[in-house]
């Protein structure tokens, strides 16, 4: 599992929650704030921190709540940091120098730690979640004159690069029990690299990134594409490079440098939603080949085989094993 620091609210007395929750906020982002909230009095509030790197990673639920940020704050610590919040219930209001804007759920917004602004964080009677993103401006691969025109921008966190990055973030934040403290920079620099192509993408801007970031951010798109499409069994190869405008030597190139190739990858992937599928209780009735060819395999005799290399066993022994639990002659 990640290094990860979790900090919730419920377990304290009531007079004492808000007061917590603000001198927690303050440690976590080393950049000072004014909180209020109009349930200072009964603050509930869960937060937890994914240290990937250099940057941070915080899934959030909580009570409505406001913070601003001033210039006295600004004189005060400035970590030179871009904060990324994406709204997932409820709706960002945030106001800076004569400007106002609201960001509603999976909008993507900017701002940078050297910029006074206030935010208000709501969604109406019920409590408020996000995710929020620390990163240093030298970690971002776009020149500062042009990440500065994303300051307050609303960008999509629903289709393309952003869709990317929302689905990597509520994965990731879900469920890091995966992952090991010595994956945390590598994952950094997957949100980094996502960020780095929807800013680029936005300001028109893609020629100003790395090679290394380009081709890193098109194989994770390609990933995504191939996690939509492992139904289609004409998933090969062939119609990835085609679907997305490269060669197929340069495809295999992109995965050179991956654990396995893409075609092994594929097949892992089906195999994989194959085996939950089958021993799902609720599938039960659903025969092995319908679930074969529901992932892509069009000949049962090959999935079986496959199966069974990979696992060990037939696919009908595994679902007996899974429904029925290991050892028994039922």
């Amino acid at each position: 599992m990640l290094n990860e620091t979790e900090f919730r609210t419920d377990g304290l007395s009531r007079g004492d929650r808000f007061g917590f929750w603000c001198e927690r906020i303050g440690r976590t982002t080393d950049v000072p704030l004014d909180l209020y909230s109009d349930h200072a009095a009964d603050f509930w509030a869960h937060q937890r921190v994914l240290e990937l790197g250099a940057i941070q990673v915080w899934p959030a639920t909580h009570h409505a709540l406001g913070y601003r940020r001033i210039p006295k704050h600004i004189l005060q610590s400035d970590p030179e940091h871009y904060h990324i919040g994406i709204p997932l219930k409820g709706t960002n209001q945030v106001a800076w120098a004569d400007e106002k804007a609201v960001y509603g759920p999976y909008d993507i917004r900017v701002h940078d730690s050297s910029r006074a602004v206030e935010v208000n964080c709501a969604n109406g009677p019920d409590l408020f979640s996000g995710i929020g993103i620390e990163v240093p401006r030298a970690q971002l691969h776009l020149p500062r004159n042009k990440l500065d025109q994303l300051y307050a921008r609303s960008m999509s966190g629903r289709e393309g690069v952003g869709g990317l990055l929302v689905q990597f973030l509520t994965q990731l934040t879900a469920d890091t029990s995966p992952y090991q403290p010595s994956d945390a920079p590598r994952l950094g620099t997957i949100v980094v690299d996502l960020l780095s192509a929807l800013f680029a993408h936005v300001l028109d801007a893609d020629r100003t990134l790395a090679p290394e970031t380009r081709s890193r951010t098109l194989v994770l798109r390609i990933r995504a594409y191939v996690q939509r499409n492992l139904h289609d069994p004409r998933l090969t190869p062939q119609a990835i490079a085609a679907a997305h405008h490269i060669s197929t030597s340069y495809l295999h190139r992109l995965f050179q440098n991956e654990h396995e190739t893409i075609a092994a990858w594929i097949r892992r992937q089906r195999l994989e939603h194959a085996r939950r599928d089958i021993a799902d209780p609720a599938m039960c009735s659903t025969a092995i080949h319908v679930i074969a060819a529901r992932w892509g395999f069009t000949r049962a005799s090959d999935f079986s085989r496959a199966f069974r290399t990979a696992y060990g066993m037939t696919p009908r022994d595994y679902r007996h094993q899974a429904l029925l639990g290991p050892g028994s002659t039922a």
